[in-house]
């Protein structure tokens, strides 16, 4: 298979190695020449055989956006985009009614792995028409991980793969919060001495052993208190939409709901909604207020 790939960041860069060591010829794309293999979009639509299938790993919205809408000018018929950014499954829907006016395919794929897939394969959630994952396919297998696990085709639907993706990180979100919950308490009691020792013994025999876990003792041992990092955390989008579609279906989401609130409490020096706890628990029962010290 020869393929084209569109965005050789952190991701993309490692993408394209994988599939170079499985067996895929990769041509890449990228707007920085020195890790690009081609100087335009226009050469990497030249270089590929067709059916040309071109994969798209920018980042999501008006990045991705503009780029499906230069391949709809430069692909033919037959051809395949698929994109694998973290784009909302509605945007999928519109991608691809818009490259169905020329004919040209579009599958949708959710790439989780971060940093560590070239060396462990990525896990990949895809949605679109079987025609068009089959053309896709030599890519996924190159890709994916060793073992049983770590692919699937989602649905037959455009926007299922990254549906699934979606989902997978509002989970993502609630593991995290709740070992980030449980950090606090350990460093907090006078009884516990070692927090580190703690979390490293759940990671074989317990029923919350995971990779979250294995990777937040990586980061103690590298800093036993994490004083180095500043408590702040951004939500990527998938949370949010994760809640948004509970909301739509009906489907009782509080877990993933309260860690997606959590990570704006970390935007906050001084909350305004404690403050206002604080002002009636004083005004109510005299509770004592605590002040800022002094400039």
């Amino acid at each position: 298979m020869h393929l084209g790939l569109i965005g050789l960041g952190k991701m993309g860069g490692n993408m394209r190695e994988r599939m170079r060591r499985n067996g895929v010829t990769v041509t890449g794309y990228d707007r920085n020449p020195d890790i690009s293999d081609v100087a335009s979009l226009e050469e990497l639509v030249a270089a590929l055989p067709s059916p040309k299938v071109v994969w798209v790993m920018v980042p999501a919205g008006a990045p991705t956006h503009a780029t499906i809408t230069d391949l709809k000018g430069l692909l033919s018929e037959g051809d395949v985009v698929v994109d694998g950014g973290n784009s909302r499954w509605t945007d999928d829907q519109t991608h691809a009614a818009d490259l169905a006016e020329k004919g040209i395919g579009f599958v949708d794929c959710g790439v989780s792995g971060g940093v560590w897939g070239l060396q462990n394969g990525y896990a990949l959630m895809a949605g679109g028409d079987p025609a068009n994952i089959a053309k896709v396919q030599p890519a996924f297998d190159a890709l994916r991980p060793e073992g049983e696990f770590g692919w699937v085709h989602a649905g037959s639907k455009v926007g299922a793969g990254h549906f699934a993706k979606m989902v997978h990180n509002g989970i993502e979100y609630a593991l995290m919060q709740a070992y980030a919950e449980g950090y606090e308490l350990l460093q907090a009691v006078e009884e516990v001495d070692n927090v580190t020792e703690v979390f490293r013994s759940w990671r074989e025999g317990t029923v919350i052993r995971s990779w979250l876990l294995d990777l937040l003792v990586n980061a103690l041992d590298e800093d036993h208190d994490l004083a180095a990092i500043r408590g702040y955390a951004e939500d990527s989008g998938e949370g949010r939409w994760t809640v948004e579609a509970a909301i739509d279906n009906a489907v009782p989401m509080p877990a993933i709901a309260a860690s997606l609130f959590a990570r704006f409490s970390s935007r906050q020096e001084d909350s305004p909604a404690m403050k206002a706890i604080a002002a009636m628990r004083n005004q109510f029962g005299g509770h004592a207020v605590h002040t800022s010290p002094p400039a």
